[in-house]
């Protein structure tokens, strides 16, 4: 896998509409303030719980998801704020969810790790690695049988490359030729193990291949190459050609989760990492083209902060489900012919 030095910059220069370029340089602020937001209130304790941040790979979520329609499913890993955020739920359900109230997008049952929003087709998160791999299977199999024309869209990490799930899983859609987009985000650490421990195989496109999925490696840093792969990739799958795979290589700036010592990786390779913060480096070349005035960044920094302030309150003005409640939705209702 290559180091933040052999890697290319960006694709700002490439683009050549001002709104996209607008609209992405949002969605990873957006993405990034939430979770900085989030670590600042579970230290504070209103957040508790498990919490997995997302920041550094803010271009996957933001380069991804436009590529998908309303109507596809997506799924996606514990660490998935940005793709729920991404996708359109808004940010006050998420921080609701967050603080485990009833107005959060999963009712308070959730917490971080399980993010969920029917309307919009967002199966969201799982705490099993690997979790959502045989349900994305699944769906795309339901869509087949009943004539849909979608596309199942699941995000993992590299950890999961490890999971029987996810040999079974490629294998199967292959085999039946199924509307799966794998998004694989490869941020070297599968928890506090480096892929090249736990793996022979660090290609992990290579892996896909082996099940004759059409895979590619993107670099994971770069908003643009990450929104003209995934366009490409949506548009095959959803064209009636079967699976691909998706490699998009990345880099997690923070720890795993907030409990993490981060005892595993030198922090000068962190500090390395981050001169390819993806935020940076696309405002930085957008505005260096003309893509971008030089005030857009302070402009879309407010909105930005305007719209976490209001999650945030939102969050704390929500309620608390009451304990009579505990037993609700823990079974189906009975079904009568």
């Amino acid at each position: 896998m290559p180091s933040p030095d052999t890697c290319p910059a960006s694709g700002a220069a490439a683009l050549d509409d001002p709104d996209r370029a607008r609209a992405l340089l949002w969605q990873m602020l957006r993405i990034r303030r939430f979770e900085e937001k989030c670590a600042e209130l579970y230290s504070a304790g209103k957040i508790r719980g498990f919490l997995h941040l997302y920041i550094g790979e803010e271009a996957i979520a933001a380069g991804a998801m436009p590529a998908l329609a309303e109507r596809d499913h997506v799924l996606a890993t514990y660490r998935e704020h940005g793709h729920a955020l991404a996708r359109g739920v808004p940010a006050g359900a998420i921080m609701a969810e967050m603080y485990g109230k009833q107005e959060g997008c999963s009712r308070g049952r959730g917490g971080s790790m399980h993010l969920f929003d029917a309307g919009r087709h967002f199966i969201g998160g799982s705490a099993i690695v690997g979790g959502a791999l045989p349900l994305a299977v699944g769906y795309a199999l339901a869509d087949r049988l009943a004539g849909r024309d979608s596309v199942t869209a699941c995000f993992f990490g590299d950890g999961a490359v490890a999971e029987g799930e996810f040999h079974e899983s490629l294998n199967l859609a292959a085999l039946w030729q199924l509307p799966v987009l794998f998004l694989c985000e490869n941020n070297r650490y599968a928890m506090g193990t480096a892929l090249e421990r736990h793996q022979s195989q660090v290609d992990l496109a290579a892996k896909a291949a082996a099940y004759r999925l059409p895979s590619e490696s993107v670099d994971g840093m770069d908003v643009v190459a990450v929104a003209r792969a995934t366009e490409a990739a949506a548009d095959r799958v959803r064209a009636g050609q079967g699976p691909m795979f998706l490699e998009y290589r990345t880099y997690r700036f923070r720890a795993h989760s907030m409990f993490d010592p981060e005892l595993y990786r030198d922090k000068a390779e962190v500090e390395q990492w981050k001169k390819r913060c993806p935020i940076e480096t696309f405002a930085r070349e957008a505005v260096a083209s003309g893509l971008l005035a030089a005030t857009a960044r302070d402009e879309l920094e407010r909105e930005v902060a305007e719209e976490i302030d209001a999650a945030v309150a939102f969050a704390e003005a929500g309620t608390w489900e009451p304990v009579e409640h505990l037993c609700h939705d823990v079974y189906a209702r009975e079904v009568r012919p």
